[in-house]
């Protein structure tokens, strides 16, 4: 085990401000682009680069299982490799670059229509994202044990995650809106606008993972002698015999199923339900990002007083409120054109997302002392693949529904202002009804969640006591 100063040589370091920034900076730069794709992409292909739903739905199944079979790989390379740069942290440089082309090109119309085109940037963009996410969640298991400090950690990581979600939610409407011929987002003349928009965004991007690069160093790895037999048959070996880690995977897919469909109906939701302005939508869809600014930095007090069982329980409820409200104010005729209490709903559904799904990525580091604890083997890499492939998989759900949601109430893609009866209600379902069966499933999940604070604490200073 690789261990830093006397006085930290148990592995429970304590990290300054500008680390914890650093750190989470590298989530921020991967938002820039995520939620771009996740809020935005699907608009982009069905209105602007002439897809129809249901081909870009396919698409999307397409490239999930693309995923399934690569993320491990990545995971047991990881594991197995220490690049000169860092064992983790190298690969915010190796594949940001990479990853900003894809990212800009998925947004070129070049050859509009072509789905050739599509399959092949949006594949090369996922397997990069991969390259990168995969790496930087076992950074985070890898700069201390310290419970305490992995939820100070997770939560600066949150806030400047969500940071990126506004960025995204608020500027991407605005700016596209700003530099498009005909100030509107969702028609043929915003192509190019959104070509110069994901290039900003994603040489923004760029630079934010190279001070991630500088700010982070691995502390808590295991030797590369105890590495060198990591296989990618671990992955399946590693969920069987991890109970945590199942439950934290299941909850992965409905948490991740849950934002995909409801990130990527929000636009066609304020367009077409509400016939709200470019402007509108943008705020609509910066609220989706504005609660982390108020709650995450509360997270650490608010598990302290109440435990992070109860916390999921409350905010996973108060998300599924705020839902409950944007279906009611959608269906009521007197409250319909109230774009103000559309606002306050999505604020609610916000707040309780953010903190549930905000703080599941501190489990992350659980379940790989859990697995440490009980075989001796650190393999991060591993547990960040296998995570990785369950919220894929929940990303590919919740890309799959839309577009088949939309396919079959009779969506419209070359009609920019209206729908019919029929796929306005769709499009509800995908923004409230949806979503929340899927949050009633994640809180079942997360009760079997058994690792609490004191048990986890116990394990780390096991395996550090074993190891000195």
């Amino acid at each position: 085990m690789t261990n830093g100063k006397e006085g930290e040589s148990k592995g429970f370091y304590r990290l300054s401000w500008l680390q914890r920034i650093g750190f989470g900076s590298g989530d921020l730069a991967q938002n820039l682009i995520y939620q771009t794709v996740c809020m935005y992409l699907l608009l982009f292909y069905t209105n602007v680069y002439g897809l129809e739903p249901s081909q870009a739905a396919f698409m999307f199944l397409i490239v999930r299982v693309v995923d399934v079979l690569w993320d491990p790989l990545v995971g047991t390379f990881v594991d197995k490799h220490n690049p000169r740069l860092g064992k983790y942290r190298a690969y915010l440089l190796l594949a940001g670059l990479p990853l900003t082309g894809f990212a800009i090109l998925c947004f070129w119309n070049g050859f509009s229509g072509s789905l050739l085109y599509a399959y092949v940037t949006y594949v090369g963009l996922s397997m990069l994202y991969t390259l990168i996410n995969v790496p930087y969640g076992a950074l985070n298991a890898s700069l201390t044990r310290d419970t305490a400090e992995i939820t100070t950690l997770t939560s600066v990581r949150m806030f400047l995650a969500n940071t990126g979600g506004l960025a995204v939610a608020y500027g991407i409407p605005k700016l596209v809106a700003a530099l498009s011929s005909d100030g509107l987002t969702n028609t043929c003349e915003s192509a190019s606008a959104w070509f110069t928009t994901m290039a900003i965004y994603g040489v923004c991007g760029l630079l934010l993972l190279v001070f991630c690069f500088s700010q982070c160093r691995e502390r808590v790895v295991m030797d590369a002698k105890e590495t060198v037999n990591v296989k990618v048959s671990d992955l399946w070996v590693e969920f069987v015999r991890n109970r945590p880690l199942r439950v934290l995977a299941f909850f992965f897919i409905t948490a991740f199923a849950m934002m995909a469909v409801g990130n990527s109906a929000g636009s066609y939701y304020m367009i077409y339900n509400v016939h709200g302005t470019p402007s509108q939508m943008a705020n609509f869809m910066a609220l989706g990002s504005i609660p982390s600014f108020i709650f995450m930095p509360l997270v650490p007090w608010i598990k302290k007083k109440i435990g992070k069982r109860t916390m999921f329980n409350v905010f996973l409820s108060v998300a599924i409120v705020g839902m409950a409200m944007l279906y009611a104010i959608s269906v009521v005729p007197a409250l319909k054109s109230q774009i103000w209490l559309v606002y306050v709903a999505q604020f609610v559904k916000s707040t309780g997302v953010i903190v549930a799904t905000g703080y599941m990525w501190a489990l992350v580091p659980e379940v790989i002392s859990y697995g440490e604890y009980t075989t001796g083997r650190r393999i991060s890499g591993i547990v960040n693949a296998l995570t990785g492939i369950f919220y894929k998989a929940g990303m590919a759900l919740g890309g799959v529904v839309p577009g088949l949601v939309l396919a079959c109430v009779g969506f419209d893609n070359t009609n920019q202002t209206t729908q019919s009866p029929l796929a306005e209600q769709g499009i509800l379902w995908l923004v409230a009804v949806i979503p929340a069966l899927l949050l009633f499933l994640a809180m079942f999940i997360i009760s079997k969640y058994e690792i609490d604070d004191a048990t986890i604490q116990a394990y780390n200073k096991e395996i550090e006591r074993k190891q000195l």
